[in-house]
């Protein structure tokens, strides 16, 4: 009972020191002093050997503390309110939506051992929690404003929040952009990078740094379409890229699509395709292959190569005359001439690069040419039903029969591509009937084959790379002739050379020509030309 009356006793003197200002200044400016088991003093004065349990009153707090074995704790006082909330901004190296703020106050006098700071708007976790100023908050969105409160709490509960602190931005690195590339055609081993921005966290993104797959260089710039140099041409390449700003670099983007910087260079060409073949007996000349040629090509490293073969010629048992093959190179087609029409039930002259003619039995239609490689077949006689017209040339149309005489094939054009004047892409002669005195029609130049004779002479063929039509049948037991296969012609600087895969056949290979130029006769086969 004596100890508890000292405690009272104690709390009665401090009650009445607090509110005698004089008088609580004079006793905590003295050294300890005692009333049985309870001292009381200013902070300083506290026991300077305590034991656990020992209670003291500090007049200079106004509050009673207890000794718990390591320090002097308040009795009964939750924490006072928070003051001084101030945010800063930690943006260095922080990733994209990552963002990161140290939140700092003034505890008061009633201290907490935890304080616990809030974010708004709120985040994940949704608070923050340390035993001291300042505090770090992560996990903030970049590019946005946050405010901060802040609580204390101790083992007598928890303060009044404390004001907002102002709202600070929170910012990090950029988010990753996306790309897209394009190879080059013209040999600089470049592609053109266009680099869409992702959100800048907060601050202007300042670089980009691209990196090729495989790689190259790690190549920089502030523009968001660049050219990447250094490429080798003909290999496949995708690209990275980071975006970087103030505070540092972002993720690496995903891969572009891939691209292959290549090589065009500017050609002159020669593109014919396969001369159809003659008809069968009294039928028409085979059309010759479409003839395509003109200057300032852009021809790609591995554009694909394709001459045509010649058609087939009709016979006397019904085997009816079929077009010549295409000729390709790169985007540049020319159609293979038409088949010559026949005496066989349903044969009819073939349209084509030029058309073949018309047959001297049936319904007599000319063959049709393609506008700008070639022209139309030859007319039949109108009535006699035993001569056949010309093949239409590349030059000019086929001939039309008359009287006895079988219309001639129309003649090719001469190109002088190779340095030397050559005419190529004639029509193959119209056919008359065996034994009927008729006169065979005759090739056109450039190729054209001419007509059996009348006595049952087989049609000749067009000439082999110069697309001409294949010659009719001349009568009975007779075959037309086959069509003349085409050819590729390429010219081209002499600062340039040119190779060609498995699958083509060449005549004259990267050949001098003109003294500034070279060329290449591809004759035959499928397949790939490439530049060096």
């Amino acid at each position: 009972m004596t100890r508890a009356r000292d405690v009272a006793n104690v709390l009665s003197t401090a009650t009445a020191l607090a509110t005698d200002t004089e008088t609580a200044a004079a006793i905590s400016s003295h050294a300890t002093a005692s009333n049985g088991h309870i001292s009381y003093g200013n902070t300083e004065n506290r026991p300077a050997s305590p034991i656990t349990g020992q209670v003291y009153s500090n007049t200079q707090t106004g509050f009673m503390e207890v000794y718990n074995g390591t320090i002097w704790e308040k009795v009964g006082g939750v924490p006072s309110q928070i003051t001084g909330v101030t945010a800063t901004n930690q943006p260095s190296g922080r990733a994209f939506n990552n963002g990161q703020a140290s939140v700092s106050f003034t505890p008061g006098t009633i201290t907490g051992d935890t304080y616990t700071v809030t974010p708004s708007p709120a985040t994940s976790p949704t608070t923050f929690s340390s035993s001291s100023s300042p505090i770090t908050v992560t996990g903030l969105q970049s590019n946005t404003e946050y405010t901060y409160i802040v609580t204390g709490t101790n083992k007598y509960g928890t303060s009044l929040a404390s004001s907002s602190s102002a709202a600070v931005s929170a910012t990090t690195v950029p988010q990753a952009p996306t790309l897209s590339a394009v190879g080059a055609t013209d040999n600089s081993g470049t592609a053109t990078i266009t680099i869409t921005p992702g959100a800048n966290g907060g601050s202007a993104i300042t670089q980009y740094s691209i990196t090729s797959n495989p790689v190259t260089t790690t190549q920089t710039t502030s523009n968001t379409t660049y050219t990447f140099t250094g490429l080798t041409n003909l290999t496949s390449y995708t690209f990275t890229a980071t975006a970087t700003n103030a505070n540092g670099t972002s993720a690496i983007s995903e891969a572009s699509n891939s691209v292959t910087p290549t090589l065009a260079v500017s050609v002159s060409y020669l593109v014919l395709a396969g001369g159809g073949g003659g008809g069968d007996p009294h039928g028409g000349g085979g059309g010759a292959g479409g003839y395509l040629t003109a200057d300032n090509f852009s021809l790609l490293s591995g554009s694909t190569v394709t001459v045509g073969a010649g058609g087939n010629g009709g016979s006397w048992d019904g085997t009816q005359s079929t077009n010549g093959g295409n000729s390709v190179m790169s985007s540049i087609i020319s159609t293979g001439g038409g088949g010559g029409g026949g005496n066989s039930t349903g044969s009819q002259a073939k349209n084509g690069g030029s058309g073949a003619g018309a047959s001297g039995a049936g319904a007599k239609t000319i063959g049709t040419g393609i506008s700008g490689q070639g022209n139309n077949g030859g007319g039949a006689h109108p009535s006699s039903g035993l001569t056949g017209g010309g093949g239409g040339g590349a030059g000019s149309v086929g001939g039309t029969a008359a009287g006895s005489s079988a219309g001639n094939g129309g003649n090719g054009l001469a190109s002088s591509i190779t340095g030397s004047s050559v005419t190529r892409g004639g029509g193959g002669g119209g056919g008359g009937w065996n034994g009927a005195g008729t006169a065979a029609g005759t090739g056109g130049s450039g190729g054209g084959g001419t007509a059996g004779n009348s006595n049952g002479g087989t049609g000749s063929n067009g000439t082999t790379n110069q697309g001409g039509g294949g010659g009719c049948a001349g009568g009975s037991a007779s075959v037309g002739g086959n069509g003349g296969s085409g050819i590729v012609i390429i010219r081209y600087p002499s600062a340039r050379t040119l190779s060609v895969s498995a699958g083509l056949t060449t005549g004259v290979l990267n050949q001098s020509v003109g003294g500034t130029d070279k060329y290449t006769t591809i004759t035959a086969g499928t397949g790939n030309v490439s530049w060096s």
